[in-house]
């Protein structure tokens, strides 16, 4: 059987090794245990800054998608900024990403956000059209990073 819940703080090792897989296949990021664990622990330890999502099929975590929360000015409302959506390499094709989606819109759309926002990398086509047959428009706005 599949589910999907809130993430707890025991889920933090196989969502590491999850982001692990994800940050392989990035341009910007390399995978960073360290950085990841603390990454997690900091949202999963304070709801205020979002809320992590996990598919879990036979005891194993296989998925997750993370929502930071942030405020529109434009919207007057709360938004997520969906950071991280990545789904097991054996477990793809298995419609996991779409239930991760929809369960996290459905939460989302509960707690009365407004919008949720991504960025992918600009050559990753199989993420552009995952996210579009979700329902993701693409934006005309364009991402700028600081890094400090």
């Amino acid at each position: 059987m599949t589910t999907i819940r809130i993430a707890t703080e025991q889920d933090i090792p196989a969502c590491s090794s999850l982001l692990g897989e994800l940050f392989a296949q990035e341009h910007e990021f390399t995978p960073d245990t360290t950085a990841q664990k603390t990454g997690l622990g900091m949202i999963i330890g304070n709801p205020s800054l979002g809320t992590m999502f996990v598919c879990e099929k036979k005891g194993a975590i296989i998925g997750m998608v993370s929502l930071l929360t942030t405020v529109s000015t434009a919207l007057g409302r709360k938004v997520a900024l969906l950071e991280d959506m990545v789904v097991n390499p054996g477990h793809r094709n298995e419609g996991i990403g779409s239930m991760l989606m929809e369960f996290a819109t459905d939460w989302a759309k509960q707690q009365g956000f407004g919008r949720i926002t991504l960025l992918t990398d600009a050559d990753n086509r199989q993420a552009h059209r995952f996210y579009t047959s979700q329902g993701f428009t693409v934006s005309e706005m364009i991402a700028f990073r600081k890094m400090l």
